[in-house]
C-alpha cells in the first residue's frame, strides 16, 4: 500500500516515505488517547472522584477533558509560531520533530500509571496527572506537527501536494486503525477494562516512538539541497521579533493567505471538536462502552482511508477548495443530525461512516492548499501558525463545547454549538482568491486545478 508513495517524478522517493510515514507514526495517539479513550477514561476517574477541584472551582467531570485539550493548545498559541521561524533558521527542522515525537511518545506511554492506588496519590489527583501527562504529550504532537508540515513544499511540486498530502493522511489513518486493532486485542484478553485502557494509552506512546525512529528520522534531511536553509543557531528574541514581521507581512502583502488562514482556523475549531469529544458524547448520552467505541473508531479509520483518497481524487477535478465546502456542508449535515437524531449506537455506526467520507479528506485538502499560498524559506514558521488549530489541538471548540457541557449538563446541546464553525468557515473560504493568493505568495499555479 505503501507504495503509492514512489509514483512520483520531480521529488525524492525516500523523503515522500519518510515524510508520510510520519503521519502513520503520530496516528495512534490521535486515534487511541485524543479520539477513543483518554477522554471517557479521565472523565469516568472524575466522575469516581466527585470532580475536580482547581483553585476552589468545581470542574465537571466531562468539562474536564475538553479544558484539558484548551490549556495545552492556549501554551501552543505563543510558541508554535516561533519555534517554525527558528526551524526555517537553522538546520535542525528534522532534529526537532524526532525530539518532539520523542518527548511527545514518553508523556503518552506514561499515561498508563494514571491508576488509581498510584503512588498513593488519591482519584483526583490521578486524574490531574492523566490530564498533565496529556496536556504535555499534545503540545509536542502540535510541535511535531508543525515541523512535519513544513516538509510538505521541499517534497511535492505544487500540481502535486494535493494527491501526496491526500495519501500522507490515508496512511495515517491506515495506520492509526492497525493500531486500534491491537487495542481492541487488549479490550478483548484483558479482563480488568481499565488496565486494557492503560495498556493501549502505553501503546499509543510506544507505536508513536518507534515509527517515527524507524522512517521520518531516517529518510527526512535536515535541509534539502534545493533549498536555502538558515546556518545558524537558535536565537529566540529573533524567532519573535521574526513572528511579529511576518504577521504584518502577511496582513500587507499574502490577504488571501490570511483569509484562508482565518477560514481554517473557524471551521477546523468543528472538525477537531467533534474529533475530542466524539467518544464523550457517544459514552455519556448514548451509553456506548469502550469496546464499541473501539470498533467504531476502527471502522471509522479504515473507512477515513479511502475517504481521504477519494477527495484527493476529486480535488483533481474541481479543486481543492471547492472540496474542501462540500466537505463543509456534509460536516454541518452531520453535526445537526447528531443532535437531533442521534439516539442509538446503530445510529452511530452509520454517522461514522458518513463523518470518515470527509474527515481524512477536508483536512488532508486544507494542508496542501495552506501550502500553495504561502512564500517559499518561511514554510514552517507559517505552518505555525496553522497548527494553531491543527487537528487534536484546536481550543475554541472545545472550550465552547465545555462550557456548554459545564452550564447546561448536556453534551447534546453542546454539539449543536459546532453548526456555526462550519457555516462561519465555509462563508470565509468562499471568499479566497486561491490564484491570487498563489501569485502573490511566488508559487507557480500552471497545472494546479482552481
Amino acid at each position: 500500500m505503501l507504495r503509492v508513495f514512489y509514483i512520483t517524478t520531480d521529488v525524492n522517493s525516500r523523503r515522500i516515505f519518510g515524510w508520510a510515514m510520519y503521519d502513520w507514526a503520530n496516528s495512534a495517539f490521535s486515534t487511541i488517547v485524543v479520539t477513543t479513550l483518554l477522554g471517557p477514561y479521565l472523565t469516568m476517574l472524575a466522575e469516581s472522584a466527585g470532580g475536580i477541584d482547581l483553585a476552589g472551582f468545581n470542574v465537571k467531570p466531562a468539562a474536564f477533558f475538553p479544558a484539558c485539550v484548551s490549556v495545552s493548545v492556549v501554551m501552543q498559541v505563543f510558541f508554535l509560531p516561533v519555534l517554525g521561524s527558528l526551524a526555517d533558521q537553522s538546520r535542525f527542522k528534522k532534529q526537532l520533530l524526532v525530539l518532539f515525537a520523542v518527548f511527545g511518545a514518553g508523556f503518552t506511554a506514561a499515561l498508563y500509571f494514571a491508576a488509581p492506588g498510584f503512588m498513593d496519590l488519591g482519584l483526583e489527583q490521578v486524574v490531574l496527572m492523566g490530564g498533565f501527562l496529556f496536556i504535555m504529550a499534545n503540545f509536542c504532537f502540535g510541535a511535531s506537527i508543525v515541523l512535519c508540515n513544513g516538509f510538505l513544499p521541499d517534497i511535492a511540486s505544487p500540481s502535486e501536494r494535493d494527491r501526496i498530502s491526500s495519501m500522507g493522511w490515508a496512511v495515517g489513518y491506515l495506520g492509526g486503525g492497525i493500531a486500534l486493532l491491537a487495542a481492541l486485542a487488549f479490550f478483548a484478553f484483558v479482563s480488568d477494562k481499565a488496565m486494557a485502557v492503560r495498556l493501549s494509552l502505553a501503546l499509543a506512546g510506544a507505536w508513536w516512538l518507534a515509527f517515527t525512529l524507524a522512517f521520518p528520522a531516517r529518510f527526512l534531511p535536515s535541509c534539502p539541497p534545493e533549498k536555502a536553509c538558515g546556518t545558524g543557531g537558535f536565537k529566540a528574541g529573533q524567532g519573535f521579533r521574526q513572528v511579529i514581521g511576518t504577521l504584518s507581512t502577511m496582513h500587507r502583502n499574502y490577504p488571501e493567505t490570511l483569509r484562508f488562514l482565518a477560514a481554517y482556523l473557524v471551521y477546523n475549531d468543528g472538525i477537531q471538536t467533534v474529533i475530542v469529544v466524539a467518544a464523550l458524547f457517544a459514552s455519556t448520552e448514548l451509553g456506548t462502552s469502550n469496546q464499541n467505541l473501539l470498533i467504531l473508531i476502527l471502522m471509522i479509520q479504515f473507512a477515513a482511508f479511502f475517504g481521504s483518497l477519494l477527495f484527493g481524487w476529486l480535488a483533481g477535478r474541481i479543486g481543492a477548495k471547492k472540496s474542501i465546502m462540500i466537505s463543509l456542508l456534509i460536516w454541518a449535515a452531520i453535526s445537526i443530525y447528531a443532535y437531533a437524531f442521534l439516539y442509538n449506537t446503530t445510529q452511530l455506526f452509520f454517522l461514522g461512516a458518513a463523518s470518515a467520507l470527509v474527515l481524512g479528506g477536508s483536512q488532508a485538502l486544507s494542508r496542501s492548499l495552506y501550502s500553495q499560498l504561502i512564500p517559499r524559506q518561511n514554510e514552517t514558521e507559517y505552518f505555525g501558525f496553522y497548527e494553531i488549530s491543527e487537528r487534536g489541538t484546536s481550543w475554541i471548540g472545545p472550550l465552547v463545547f465545555a462550557g456548554a457541557v459545564q452550564f447546561t449538563g448536556s453534551t447534546r446541546i453542546a454539539i449543536l454549538s459546532l453548526v456555526v464553525f462550519f457555516a462561519a468557515g465555509l462563508y470565509i473560504l468562499a471568499a479566497v482568491n486561491v490564484k491570487r493568493g498563489m501569485a502573490a505568495a511566488g508559487n507557480d499555479f500552471s497545472g494546479v486545478i482552481l
